[in-house]
């Protein structure tokens, strides 16, 4: 799994584990963050392996596939979260800005993804991937410009790939996480008055935590969703229905 050092991705990877998974995580930079995810993977009787990378250079993700592979024996299931979204306008967005936010939440998916694929097929008895697309992949957001398209191609990714590799057996299914407070919307939510507006919108009543992502992505994981690919699962209080 990768971007698994902190927030949603973290949370699932040592959920996986609770639910009797050995995980492979990928982290950018916070190496405190990703040996203490694999020190609570172990202590939960399962293997842990913590491999650096930037998802945004294609190379890493053969290189994390591959030594995931010699560590754990095989890739069963793939999810794809490490993602960005460094909030700013639209009409004075720096290039460089848009162009590593679709590096690592597109391109990063993208070749992380087929390299999992890839694996899977070599291993030639199916598999699950799973990204996190977000529920910004259905709505807009005026900070946001450059990465609501990511999310739409997360999730547009996993529709073509659950086509292409339905033939070898490998489900693809997107989870659309609403808003659920991790380091990435930490600052934005700071504003009180924002924080009550967007809690307001959601008719369970609060915002969402990263563990909220576990059981998700465990069924779409298991068996029990066996005959689930291609699929969106909205994990977002009931925030996107709630228009009215």
């Amino acid at each position: 799994m990768t971007g698994a050092s902190a927030g949603i991705g973290r949370a699932i990877a040592i959920g996986c584990a609770k639910h009797g998974a050995d995980v492979a995580i990928n982290f950018a930079r916070d190496d405190q963050g990703a040996k203490s995810a694999v020190s609570e993977i172990e202590a939960l009787g399962r293997k842990g392996i913590a491999i650096q990378g930037d998802v945004a250079d294609p190379v890493t993700a053969t290189g994390f596939v591959a030594a995931a592979t010699q560590a754990l024996g095989r890739v069963d299931v793939f999810v794809n979260n490490a993602g960005i979204c460094p909030f700013h306008g639209f009409l004075d967005m720096p290039v460089e800005t848009f162009e590593r936010t679709m590096r690592v939440n597109l391109h990063g998916a993208y070749f992380m993804v087929q390299a999992a694929a890839n694996q899977m097929v070599k291993q030639g008895d199916g598999g699950a991937i799973i990204a996190m697309s977000s529920i910004s992949a259905l709505v807009g957001g005026e900070y946001q410009t450059h990465y609501t398209p990511t999310k739409a191609g997360v999730l547009s990714l996993m529709q073509s790939t659950a086509i292409a590799l339905g033939k070898h057996r490998i489900r693809c299914n997107a989870l659309l996480p609403g808003t659920i407070l991790t380091e990435i919307n930490r600052e934005d939510l700071a504003d009180d008055a924002k924080r009550s507006y967007m809690q307001g919108r959601i008719p369970l009543g609060r915002l969402g935590q990263p563990e909220d992502m576990v059981g998700p992505t465990v069924f779409l994981a298991s068996d029990l969703a066996g005959y689930v690919t291609g699929a969106a699962l909205l994990v977002d209080g009931g925030a996107f229905v709630n228009l009215q």
